[in-house]
Formats: C-alpha cells, structure tokens, sequence
C-alpha cells in the first residue's frame, strides 16, 4: 500500500504515525494493493480548496477527493488508486480545543473520515453508520503518537 504524504504545514504532525495510520483504516476496510495521497495544508489553502471545490466560505478540517467510484471493479492485480485526502492540523486542533477532545484524536478521526469518504461513505444519508465505523476503526488505534 502506497500512502503519499505531504506536509505544507510546521503542525508537527508524526509522518510516519500518519502513514500507519492511513493503511490501518484502508485495512480495516479491506483495501488490499492501493494508492493514497493525505496532505497536510494550512488554512488559507484549505479555505481556497473548501471555495474551489465546494462552493463555501471559510476553512474546513478535511476535504476528500476520490479518484474511483464507489464500487467500481478493478483488475486482480492493479492498485487501486483512491485519491486524496486534505487536512488542516490548525482546524484539527480549533476543533478539539473546543470539543475538550486531545488534538491527536481529532486528526486520526478526520484522516479516517476522509479515508473512508474516498471508499464511498457518505454521512448525508445516515450520519450514524459513518461515526460508528470511524469509532470501531480507531478503537483499538493508539493515537497518542502523532501529535
């Protein structure tokens, strides 16, 4: 499993937790040969991407871009490539500030999230379902590490 990262941030974030982190979620999942791409970006890119791609205003803690469709057969043998997930750490640790939540866990929890909307979750249709895989998939996770 390839896990591109990119950090365009000085937040401190453990690369190498990251990385472990992504082919644990992708894992849990099922995800076998696959490319990944997580990046790390600041606030104002993050509020260009939030305009650019979803029409709003203001800065949001994960964007998701899939490369595949959701349920989209591939060939035995070839990666699937999935996409990208975008993270601002500022907007992670904002929101776990305000939440009384570690910054570290609000990280893993939108890494996750992000993860698995590039896997076909959605939480429009039922918000539960999502948070009950994201909580089943970090439960036993050691999230301490990253930040």
């Amino acid at each position: 499993m390839v896990v591109e990262l990119t950090d365009a941030t000085r937040a401190g974030v453990d690369h190498g937790w990251l990385r472990d982190l992504a082919r644990h979620v992708l894992a849990a999942e099922g995800v076998g040969q696959a490319e990944v791409g997580v990046h790390l970006v600041g606030e104002r890119r993050m509020a260009a991407l939030n305009a650019d791609h979803r029409g709003m205003r203001g800065v949001t803690d994960v964007l998701s871009f899939p490369l595949e469709e959701p349920g989209e057969p591939v060939p035995p043998g070839v990666p699937r490539l999935l996409g990208d997930v975008v993270v601002c750490p500022v907007q992670a640790r904002r929101q776990a500030d305000a939440d009384g939540t570690p910054a570290a866990f609000e990280l893993a929890l939108l890494v996750t999230h992000g993860l698995l909307h590039l896997l076909g979750w959605e939480h429009d249709d039922d918000p539960g379902d999502m948070a009950l895989r994201q909580g089943e998939i970090l439960a036993g996770w050691d999230w301490s590490g990253l930040w």
